[in-house]
């Protein structure tokens, strides 16, 4: 099993177009043996937020009193905006309960931290309409088509702001970026 540290050593010497081939391998569930399953998705979007100039947290599980309370997929800290991550691999549109996590993660958290949920396949209707639902936590969807027009474009963090104000204007949580 490959540890945090080798996930994070490997995806710090990759490239806009690394990251592009890497998206490929995630779409057609083609990715090497090194990446564990939702791993290469995780350290995508934090790279890709990194070399956008992003401060970025790696993913880490987080103890209290020596107990695990959560793992986190990461953490983006752009402009003025700290980003809780949560990255889904599934073939399947995402359900709520993602959402539902991370919303208890950010209670526990300073009130002006927000959260965005990547998946690859998209989110179910149900999601989408639930998810204008959990303020006061803000949570942002991050579809596949995002993704990759994110790292088409080389640019992310001002997209992420481009959802953040979007969302807080109209209460939308999925703004397609794309359009």
């Amino acid at each position: 099993m490959t540890t945090d540290a080798e996930y994070q050593a490997r995806i710090t010497t990759y490239n806009w177009d690394d990251l592009i081939k890497l998206w490929s391998e995630i779409k057609t569930k083609k990715t090497s043996n090194f990446w564990d399953a939702g791993k290469a998705l995780e350290y995508l979007v934090l790279r890709a937020f990194q070399l956008d100039g992003a401060d970025i947290a790696w993913p880490e599980t987080v103890k209290i009193q020596g107990k695990i309370v959560e793992q986190i997929d990461g953490v983006v800290y752009a402009d003025s905006l700290a980003c809780l991550i949560e990255c889904k691999d599934t073939s399947e549109e995402v359900n709520i309960e993602p959402i539902a996590k991370l919303r208890n993660q950010l209670l526990r958290r300073p009130a002006t931290a927000i959260g965005s949920v990547f998946s690859r396949s998209g989110f179910t209707e149900a999601t989408v309409t639930l998810t204008g639902f959990v303020a006061p936590q803000t949570i942002l969807l991050w579809g596949g088509e995002e993704i990759e027009y994110s790292l088409k474009n080389k640019s992310i963090c001002k997209f992420l702001i481009k959802k953040y104000r979007v969302c807080v204007h109209k209460g939308i949580p999925n703004y397609d970026i794309i359009i």
